[in-house]
């Protein structure tokens, strides 16, 4: 049996140096998944990491699974609080795997945004040139566990009650495909973060 690896308090600034070394060590295009319940405010330590790589040099965008989501008309099919449809048809992972994770890497071009969701209309963006070792945060709910081809995985995790906690009334519908999809993911992400107070997150390194 291997040495359990101990979670490491840190601070928010902490947690950007560390994730923003990460993808400094990594050559070329960088592809970084941000995994996180939308409670946990993922797009803010994207952004903040954003700044801090830029800051160094690197070419870095910041890119939400929310603008990969599919048309109302598929996401509420079987109505607007359907826990299977949140996991399974709400986000185009198919999409953002073509669009932006593939093509970034193969076509040297990417899609910043697929669908408004609010406007529930073609975002109508134009692909843009990848630039020379850029990187790409990708944010959003389950991403891992979709075989999608990440350079540096992080997780944000949130016990059961934080979850709750940090979810808005009007979503807490998703809260038990969270869970359900959470316990189903075999793929360990290189960093695990306790993030039930995003003030005193702790790390895990697992990769």
């Amino acid at each position: 049996m291997g040495v359990m690896t101990m979670f490491t308090p840190t601070s928010p600034e902490g947690l950007v140096t560390l994730v923003t070394t990460r993808c400094l060590d990594v050559n070329g295009t960088v592809l970084v998944a941000i995994d996180a319940p939308d409670g946990a405010r993922p797009e803010l330590l994207a952004n903040a990491v954003c700044v801090a790589l830029r800051e160094r040099g690197r070419p870095c965008d910041v890119v939400s699974l929310h603008d990969y989501v599919r048309p109302a008309s598929l996401r509420f099919e079987h109505g607007r609080d359907d826990e299977l449809s949140y996991r399974t048809l709400w986000f185009d992972y198919e999409a953002l795997d073509r669009e932006v994770l593939r093509s970034a890497r193969t076509d040297g071009v990417w899609l910043p945004r697929l669908w408004d969701e609010t406007a529930d209309r073609s975002a109508r963006c134009a692909r843009v040139p990848t630039a020379a070792r850029q990187v790409l945060l990708v944010t959003g709910p389950m991403l891992l566990g979709r075989g999608l081809d990440f350079d540096v995985t992080v997780a944000l995790h949130l016990s059961d009650d934080a979850l709750r906690r940090h979810t808005p009334a009007d979503a807490l519908w998703t809260v038990p495909a969270l869970i359900r999809h959470a316990a189903g993911v075999l793929e360990q992400p290189d960093l695990l973060v306790r993030y039930d107070h995003p003030p005193k997150p702790a790390v895990q390194t697992l990769r």
